[in-house]
């Protein structure tokens, strides 16, 4: 008590006095303590310092100084430290963050001086920074950097973690809020949160769902960090399954985004008790399939190989299982997933419709710890292993099925030489070198064998690798390097009982090397820009025979190679409180490779075999063809109240790389084809529209946006088109125009005893294809419905909390019917029948509806235990309903017949056991 008291007549007798110029030393500093430099300068000199034990850090010095003034070594001994100084004739003063001002106009008004010095804030009056909410040790007083003698910077920026109290993972998701002020952000992957905030003191909030409030003060003087640790709320366990990130959906702004949080899907009633992260996808507005078991999606009218799915920023080409009905996607091991579907980041491109940006978990760096789960016919482990402490953690994930083993016991003739069965595997390492730089490598791999006849072995597989370099190289700058590989192939066996057995196959590769930099140019301005090239390497297909018997002979087409590359800047410019712009530009090029042989083409006649004229030959990686482009990406949000905002989007994109499948769903074996000299790449523009509310401090959420899209070049087919091993498959391919337009609703409740969502999509997904020839004219060159052209679509999920440990919830889904095409008559014709069809996607199945239902139960919730429990017993398709996967036609006998296939057409039930440690 004594020194403080000291301290304090010393700060008050500096008024009074004037600062001397300060004497040179000679001095040496060994790894030594603040305290130790404080005495050495002490003995050296007749200075006396005064300061408080408890600010000395553990902090060692080593320096060298040689006739250097005082108030230098002074100066660079404390630069790295809160630490100011203040030199009194022969005393020096410490303070801790803010300094002693020299200068005080007493004429000035006390709100002026208030204005002026913001910062100048310590401890005897943070009193009055109280309000009647705060009790004793509620709320801490967190000091933020050092003052400083400049005046320049009004705004200083606040950085920090969220980090889980009970083992010190990273929290996503966490609204980070300043409260009596307009102001606020998230959390992201990593835990990590940036503001720019006034210098002076502000309280500042953390909140997320299923965690305790925490508020904290901070005094800020200067740019410094900030950690929060929340701790679990048990009494928002599993509440709510899809959660758009506090108020992200009225502030941010984009258009078109959709956020699932991985935590809390597990409720969710899906097929065969497997927890699945793309199937909750598709109960948003929006986001839809084909039909069930289809793989891939389709977003707002686009086909399914315009999405770009994102693993750790490496692309994974098939991301399901089993035709559709899994996802290969490990939901144990994922972090987040953030699906774009309006407006899409500048950063991000080479495809027209949306982007899944999927994110793995980080690793606990304190102990072990684990999550399974055991169902019909799968089993996933899931493992955290701390490599170094608080620093690094190894995630192995494993997922398989044990079908095989099933159909073996099952007494079905049909089923004996039946096979399906599926693994992914997937391992991520994350390192925190430091605070300003860190790593992340993940490892994936995935594999599906299935026979659907007793000839033929169908095999299709995805291989990625990932890593991102983090560094940042100052509170305003950071930047990302990110190198990826990835590869998707299929095999085919056909093993006949003649002398035509063989196997065939298809690969791509793709090698992708992106730098990303995020820039704050003041408070106003968030600038993200850098650069992305990518390499692909495609075999479109190779048959050899299958056994010495076979006569078929070995046939490979030449393969493919493409180079992509991209330059990319947005901002993010807020131009007042209520108006934030988001405007971004990305120029795309594509160069087709050699080595490669271009046909030439009469210009009076179709691409055909017979209308070659002749052909071009291009050496190994010589440019064969080049399409380039700039991309426009714009976002506004105009906020009307701070929870209800209206915003405004447009996007272009380009996309040089196609999916080739004449089916009408999209299959594993489908190929993938560059574009080239005959093929052009698919371009895209959309404009959107939206209003979004909040209630009851988010409680509820409530949007409804409209989007118009125009598409050119889009891909489709002559009929009848052989597409595998067709050399000329230029000859096989039209390209036309698409649009789709419509409407998304969705009214949300985030938490309470009753949680879900109801979604509405009226949407259209039309397609034109038009020429000259006849034979590359579809419906008389107008617009008709695309196969998945559905116009309404409505998804209600449900989950009701009986108690702390048991819950129901419920799925409904309805869907129209998609486009068919149907036989409308026959004919004769020299003496044979044929079939007459109608125009194409004329007519439509019938509407797809199911009702899926689960009761859940967790374990108790005692801290002590070795794993905590849930066990989930669901039923899919309650109402039996035969919901149609396809309809086909076959003559028999001269009479047309129509079949319908389905999935799913009795009630599935289901009972999943998982587990956490």
């Amino acid at each position: 008590m004594k020194r403080i008291i000291t301290l304090i007549i010393c700060v008050f007798s500096f008024f009074f006095s004037s600062s001397q110029e300060t004497e040179s030393l000679d001095l040496e500093f060994e790894n030594a303590r603040l305290d130790e430099v404080f005495s050495l300068i002490e003995e050296n000199s007749d200075y006396k310092f005064f300061f408080l034990k408890d600010w000395i850090t553990d902090t060692r010095i080593t320096k060298s100084f040689q006739d250097v003034p005082l108030e230098d070594i002074l100066s660079e001994i404390l630069e790295e430290t809160v630490l100011n100084y203040y030199i009194l004739d022969d005393r020096i003063i410490i303070t801790e963050n803010n300094i002693v001002h020299k200068d005080f106009s007493f004429q000035t008004e006390e709100k002026e001086i208030a204005e002026q010095t913001p910062e100048r804030v310590n401890e005897e009056n943070i009193p009055y920074f109280l309000d009647e909410n705060d009790k004793a040790g509620a709320i801490t007083t967190h000091k933020i950097g050092k003052e400083s003698d400049s005046r320049g910077n009004e705004y200083y920026t606040l950085t920090g973690r969220v980090l889980n109290n009970k083992d010190q993972s990273p929290l996503s998701n966490v609204a980070i809020l300043v409260e009596g002020e307009n102001k606020g952000t998230q959390t992201d992957i990593d835990g990590n949160y940036s503001l720019r905030l006034k210098a002076g003191p502000h309280i500042l909030i953390a909140r997320t769902l299923g965690n305790d409030i925490v508020r904290k003060r901070a005094v800020i003087y200067n740019d410094g960090t900030l950690d929060f640790s929340l701790s679990e709320s048990l009494e928002q366990l599993s509440e709510v399954i899809i959660d758009s990130k506090s108020d992200r959906n009225v502030k941010e702004a984009f258009t078109g985004v959709s956020v699932i949080d991985v935590q809390r899907i597990k409720t969710m009633p899906l097929v065969l008790g497997e927890r699945d992260l793309l199937k909750a996808a598709t109960t948003l507005p929006g986001i839809s399939k084909a039909g069930e078991g289809a793989l891939g999606f389709n977003i707002r009218g686009g086909r399914e190989d315009q999405n770009l799915i994102l693993l750790d920023d490496g692309v994974i080409y098939n991301p399901n299982h089993f035709f559709g009905i899994f996802s290969a996607i490990n939901p144990f091991t994922t972090g987040s997933v953030e699906i774009y579907k309006g407006n899409i980041p500048a950063k991000y491109g080479g495809r027209l419709s949306s982007v899944f940006d999927i994110r793995t978990k980080k690793g606990n760096t304190q102990q072990i710890a684990g999550e399974g789960s055991v169902g019909p016919v799968t089993g996933n482990l899931e493992l955290e292993v701390p490599i170094v402490k608080d620093k690094s953690s190894l995630i192995l994930g494993g997922r398989a099925t044990y079908s095989d083993w099933i159909l073996n016991t099952l007494d079905e003739e049909a089923l004996n030489n039946s096979e399906a069965s599926f693994y992914d595997a997937i391992a991520n390492y994350s390192h925190q070198i430091d605070e300003n730089n860190d790593y992340n490598i993940t490892g994936y791999y995935s594999r599906d064998k299935f026979s659907i006849t007793s000839d033929s072995l169908y095999a299709y597989n995805n291989m990625m690798f990932s890593g991102t370099f983090n560094h940042r190289f100052n509170n305003d700058l950071e930047g990302s390097i990110n190198v990826s590989n990835s590869n998707y192939g299929f095999d085919i066996e056909y093993d006949s009982q003649f002398d035509n057995s063989f196997i065939s196959s298809f690969e791509i590769n793709e090698s992708k090397l992106r730098i990303d930099l995020d820039h704050r140019l003041g408070r106003d301005h968030e600038l993200n820009y850098g650069l992305a090239t990518k390499l692909y390497n495609i075999q479109p297909g190779s048959v050899s025979p299958l056994g010495n018997e076979s006569i078929v002979e070995n046939n490979s087409l030449n393969r493919e190679k493409g180079l992509e590359s991209a330059l990319f800047i947005s901002d993010e410019f807020e131009i007042s409180d209520k108006f934030l712009l988001n405007a971004g530009l990305r120029f795309s090029a594509f160069s087709a490779l050699g080595p490669s042989t271009v046909n030439s083409y009469a210009d009076d006649a179709p691409k055909s075999e017979n209308s070659i004229t002749g052909t071009e030959e291009f050496g190994n990686n010589e440019i064969v063809k080049t399409y380039s482009g700039l991309e426009y990406r714009f976002g506004a949000r105009y906020s009307i109240f701070d929870d209800f905002s209206v915003k405004g989007g447009y996007n272009s994109t380009m996309q040089y790389i196609h999916t080739l499948s004449n089916n009408t769903l999209v299959s594993p074996t489908d190929i993938y084809k560059l574009s080239d000299t005959h093929i052009k790449p698919q371009r895209a523009q959309q404009f959107s529209l939206g209003f979004f509310k909040n209630f009851n401090d988010n409680m509820y959420e409530l949007s409804v946006e409209g989007y118009y899209k125009l598409s050119d070049d889009i891909i489709d087919f002559e009929t009848g088109a052989a597409l595998f091993m067709n050399e000329n498959i230029e000859t096989e391919i039209i390209q036309g125009e698409g649009k789709s337009y419509g409407a998304e609703f969705l009214l949300r409740k985030n938490f309470g005893d009753l949680n879900g969502w109801l979604s509405y999509t009226y949407s259209r997904s039309l397609i034109k294809l038009d020429s000259e020839y006849p034979t590359q004219r579809v419906n008389n060159g107008e617009f008709f419905p695309s196969n998945f052209d559905k116009p309404h679509d409505v998804s209600v999920v449900m989950n009701y909390k009986l108690t702390q440990r048991f819950s129901f919830s419920a799925n409904f889904i309805y869907q129209t019917g998609r486009p068919v095409t149907y036989p409308i008559g026959k004919y004769d014709f020299n003496n044979s029948q044929f079939v007459a069809y109608s125009d194409r996607n004329q007519y439509r199945i019938p509407d797809y509806y199911r009702l899926d239902l689960s009761f859940n139960a967790e374990g108790n919730h005692k801290i002590e235990k070795l794993a905590h429990s849930f066990w989930s017993i669901s039923i899919y398709n309650v109402l039996g309903r035969n919901n149609p996967y396809s309809v086909f036609f076959v003559t028999d006998n001269g009479e047309v017949k129509a079949y319908q296939s389905s999935i799913f057409a009795m009630p599935i039930p289901t009972i999943t056991y998982n587990f956490k440690f």
